[in-house]
């Protein structure tokens, strides 16, 4: 079965989250990632957070899966020429440093399309490669301050809180890949040849958020956390608790749909109360709405509550725990939840699912240097060469370091 990205090369100079998300998304739909690892400095993903039953760190694991891995110093000449030759025959190339870096390395952009000028460029930073606060350092919880996603995240009057995921690392990968394949289509199209793209943390999540901006500066509006509810209270739901401790959230995005949740939970008299004729007049009665709702759910059982809200086509869904994601019979049938031959450690699948040229997950994260000599080999270095790159510390060699 061919997959949609499996003639695009990638090489990855990222590290942690943002830059190298971006790399495993476009892995998983064939597209062949050499990520470059210094000797002795790996990725740090490699030990953040808890070890799997085999010792490899879980979260390495799916971040580090369908990638080759090649340990090289590319900042000594002999690794910068080796990088060249892989750059010469890559489609893309991923970085997320500080600002700057590649450059005093002598391997900015500049530098890259000079050896390859279909090369496309993702560069993550903090901030962008531009501005003044471009060489200021940053990790994604301030990146999430900075999009407003904190200030919105939270009870009001408690402090603005983070979500429970690295939400601003994430939704960067996801728009780097994004970034790219518009990049590669551009270039398809004839439209350009390689191109930088200037991505920063903070902006992926600013894009998501969206509405904030237009409803302060074209209505007025200032959004504030709000707890259980929503910021801007525009529709109504929240998240309820029934009387055996199930958490459900509770929501509808339309009159027609915010009638029929009416009538579940209060009956003829609240859903054909001229208050709630409109989202617009419901909106201004949005607490007498959220006590109706928490009145309904908090003296009811999830069993309860759900046969009353399917009589009434309104919508309520119960909050999951990662155990209940691993057993939900809709992911399982959705495949979402993938395993690979000789590993024990599940991983969330490619989305999303292509009819016709659908990911897949070939293998977990690999362990430091375990692809150097295929790769160099592959670039037209011999044996020998190899093992003189390895001895100068140049390279380093699959089973060298823990």
């Amino acid at each position: 079965m061919h997959e949609p990205l499996e003639s695009i090369r990638i090489v990855e100079l990222g590290h942690v989250i943002a830059g190298p998300l971006s790399a495993t998304l476009l892995s998983d739909f064939g597209a062949e990632v050499i990520k470059i690892e210094a000797p002795g400095r790996t990725d740090m993903m490699r030990d953040l957070g808890p070890k799997a039953e085999d010792g490899v760190g879980a979260w390495w694991k799916t971040l580090g899966r369908n990638k080759k891995i090649l340990s090289l110093n590319w900042k000594s000449p002999e690794g910068r020429d080796v990088l060249r030759r892989i750059v010469e025959t890559a489609d893309v190339l991923i970085e997320n440093f500080r600002s700057g870096v590649l450059e005093r390395a002598g391997i900015g952009p500049k530098q890259l399309h000079g050896w390859n000028p279909d090369l496309v460029i993702l560069r993550v930073s903090g901030y962008g490669q531009d501005g003044p606060m471009r060489e200021k350092p940053a990790f994604g919880r301030a990146a999430e301050a900075m999009s407003g996603l904190a200030h919105l995240t939270g009870f009001p009057d408690g402090p603005p809180m983070h979500p429970g995921f690295p939400a601003a690392d994430s939704t960067t990968g996801l728009m780097g890949a994004l970034g790219i394949m518009f990049a590669l289509f551009a270039r398809e199209k004839g439209l350009a040849r390689g191109q930088v793209i200037d991505l920063a943390v903070f902006e992926a999540l600013l894009r998501l958020m969206d509405y904030p901006v237009p409803a302060l500066t074209g209505a007025k509006l200032s959004p504030r956390r709000n707890g259980l509810r929503q910021p801007m209270d525009f529709a109504p739901g929240g998240m309820f608790r029934t009387s055996d401790g199930v958490w459900l959230t509770v929501s509808a995005g339309s009159a027609e749909t915010a009638r029929r949740l009416l009538r579940a939970v209060g009956g003829d008299a609240l859903a054909d109360d001229p208050r709630f004729a409109t989202l617009g007049q419901m909106s201004r009665h949005m607490a007498e709405v959220f006590d109706a709702i928490n009145d309904f759910v908090t003296v009811r059982t999830l069993q309860e509550v759900e046969e009353e809200f399917a009589r009434h086509d309104a919508v309520a869904a119960r909050v999951l725990s990662v155990e209940e994601i691993t057993t939900n019979e809709q992911i399982l049938h959705r495949r979402d939840i993938v395993s690979v031959e000789d590993e024990k450690t599940q991983v969330v699948g490619p989305i999303p699912h292509l009819s016709t040229t659908p990911g897949q997950v070939r293998w977990l994260g690999r362990p430091p240097g375990a692809d150097t000599s295929e790769i160099l080999r592959d670039l037209g270095f011999e044996d020998a060469e190899i093992a003189a790159l390895r001895e100068a510390g140049h390279v380093g060699l699959a089973g060298e370091e823990g």
